[in-house]
């Protein structure tokens, strides 16, 4: 049986003095954001995700979701009686607007406990993470009506929330969707048509699920121009809150998948549906983008998520699993054999497991101090700057967070070798729960292209400019940190002139040669990948040698921070030159061969 334990000692390292949230309590949303209170939600989210939702984890797998022939779906066995749990505590609410109920804490707070989530039960905290999404769609987009309707019990959690884009004909290209929408004489729209690979469609956690939907009006444009956005909710809502007659959408069948068996994932049919426009017609994209943005960063911390619990069961399995001869000689004697931690193929794994969890951990507690200051910082410069970086990185967490989260989650399997291919032991689940994320929210080709397509000349380069300049100030102060500090930031510093090099060769070539940009487009999102986690390995370096410097309690601590972030400079930074290679090979091999030359019969 698996087991999981949240990391929150690491969770206040990067909260209290790498993020250091506390800095910020003079401004609105911080104030309540002290170090106790960090403190407290962190360790009390820690001890209710693994007392009451990482035992589900496996069950969620094996029993999977319930389509009845009324079209109703059931969750597995202890779902409903956890989420119960989850909202009583108050949970839903952590980074909620005050005005509807919410805490109105830090995001940094809120994805502590959605990385927990995650690494817990993966299929669980999807119900509640999809619904996080819609509640800043209509936050965004909505009309104070819209929002007074439905906005305070989605913060509470007694209502959840989907994004249903997918059609059976098309994915990614949205402006071939056919799903319509009639206007009605009382305002509302008749939705009609078909979803797929809708997440959290339908369940038995809530009594009202909020689905939003793009859709076309008459006469709309046939492009991404044409697409508009719909609330749908499951059961209609009356003016005084309560629920009224159920609505024309329902479930056609559940898909049967890879992995997140415990979350239901719902072809949804629309059959004029009743339905209310958010925000303008036509101007649907914009409110769903604020919607998918949310949902990937929440997806890059899936993949964080997925490596940290196949990483901690693999930690264990190296100390109790016993094979062969430490390559110096036998470490324990007395013993027939040594334990797989004497081996340096598996510490190798370990170490690169160990690099990736804790350099994503401080950069998605970073990505979302920047959500919070591109709304709240003190000055328009600031917010300004805030809104450039997570905008140019939010493609960045999402698809190098999942390609390292899946990565992670094989090499640990790895290490349990034949007992990791079967299921008691649950690697293989952490394997199939995180290829998805690579995939959903947009594929991580997808996230390459936004990146060096969109994010990259999005006003004059802007955005990446305060990038380079932020890694390179980092790299500048850290003369006084010691030897470790020192080699982290010559590393980086190498590794970020590769990425300006990069940088400078789409600029170029790639505006001109298309095929190129798309050929390099996905080593370009590894490579500022690595630059990212470089960064916050530097950072992550600095602190803990001061803290070793000034004397601490917690010496073997900072000292694994020291080491692991040696670690990561010499064994991963490196790869930030083959990748600038490939990049600057431009796109002529990728494009060259005729369709018919890659038939194999």
């Amino acid at each position: 049986m698996p087991i999981y334990k949240a990391p929150t000692r690491d969770t206040r390292f990067i909260v209290n003095e790498v993020v250091r949230v506390a800095d910020y309590t003079h401004l609105a949303g911080f104030e309540n954001a002290t170090q106790d209170m960090t403190d407290a939600v962190i360790e009390e989210a820690g001890r209710f995700v693994s007392e009451v939702v990482a035992p589900l984890n496996r069950v969620g797998d094996i029993e999977g979701c319930t389509r009845h022939p009324d079209a109703s779906v059931t969750t597995p066995t202890g779902f409903k009686e956890a989420y119960r749990q989850y909202v009583e505590g108050g949970w839903p609410t952590l980074v909620g607007p005050e005005a509807f109920g919410g805490q109105g804490l830090p995001h940094v707070i809120g994805f502590v406990m959605e990385e927990y989530m995650c690494s817990a039960n993966h299929a669980f905290a999807m119900y509640p993470g999809l619904a996080n999404g819609a509640i800043s769609a209509i936050l965004s987009k909505g009309s104070p009506e819209q929002q007074a309707k439905y906005l305070p019990k989605m913060v509470s959690g007694e209502w959840l929330g989907t994004m249903n884009l997918t059609e059976p004909h098309c994915g990614t290209d949205l402006g071939l969707i056919r799903t319509r929408a009639e206007p009605q004489a009382d305002g509302s729209y008749a939705i009609t048509g078909t979803k797929i690979f809708i997440s959290a469609g339908d369940h038995d956690l809530t009594e009202n699920i909020i689905h939003l939907v793009l859709a076309k009006t008459p006469g709309a444009p046939e492009s991404s121009k044409g697409i508009s956005l719909f609330i749908v909710p499951k059961f209609l809502v009356n003016d005084d809150g309560s629920l009224g007659a159920k609505n024309a959408v329902s479930v056609g069948s559940i898909e049967h998948k890879m992995g997140i068996h415990g979350n239901a994932t719902c072809v949804m049919n629309y059959e004029d549906a009743k339905g209310w426009i958010v925000g303008e017609e036509n101007r649907g994209l914009a409110a769903m983008f604020v919607m998918m943005n949310a949902a990937r960063l929440g997806v890059g911390i899936q993949g964080l998520g997925q490596a940290e619990a196949a990483y901690q069961n693999s930690v264990l399995y190296a100390q109790e699993r016993r094979q062969g001869r430490a390559l110096t000689g036998p470490a324990e004697p007395d013993q027939k054999a040594d334990p797989l931690f004497v081996h340096p193929d598996v510490r190798r794994m370990l170490m690169d497991a160990k690099a990736f969890t804790e350099g994503m951990r401080a950069f998605s507690g970073w990505g979302g101090l920047l959500v919070d200051l591109s709304h709240k910082a003190a000055t328009a410069e600031e917010r300004q700057e805030a809104d450039d970086l997570i905008s140019l990185l939010t493609p960045v967490i999402k698809g190098y967070g999942t390609d390292m989260g899946y990565k992670t989650a094989t090499d640990m399997q790895q290490i349990w070798g034949g007992h990791g291919y079967i299921a008691e032991s649950g690697m293989e689940q952490f394997v199939r729960d995180a290829r998805i994320a690579m995939i959903y929210e947009g594929a991580n080709g997808v996230q390459a292209m936004d990146l060096v397509g969109r994010k990259l000349p999005m006003n004059g380069g802007r955005a990446v400019q305060a990038f380079f300049k932020l890694v390179d100030d980092e790299c500048a102060s850290a003369a006084d940190g010691g030897d470790a500090v020192a080699l982290v930031a010559e590393r980086l510093g190498k590794a970020n002139g590769e990425l300006k090099a990069a940088t400078m060769w789409f600029l170029q070539h790639g505006m001109t040669d298309r095929n190129a940009l798309g050929a390099g487009a996905y080593a370009y999102m590894t490579l500022m990948g690595i630059v990212s986690l470089g960064l916050m390995w530097l950072k992550m370096a600095k602190v803990s040698a001061a803290a070793l410097a000034a004397g601490t309690d917690d010496t073997l601590f900072y000292e694994a921070k020291l080491v692991t972030a040696k670690h990561f400079a010499l064994r991963s930074i490196p790869q930030a030159g083959a990748l600038r290679r490939e990049i600057e090979a431009g796109g002529e091999t990728v494009m060259a061969l005729p369709v018919e030359a890659f038939a194999t019969a």
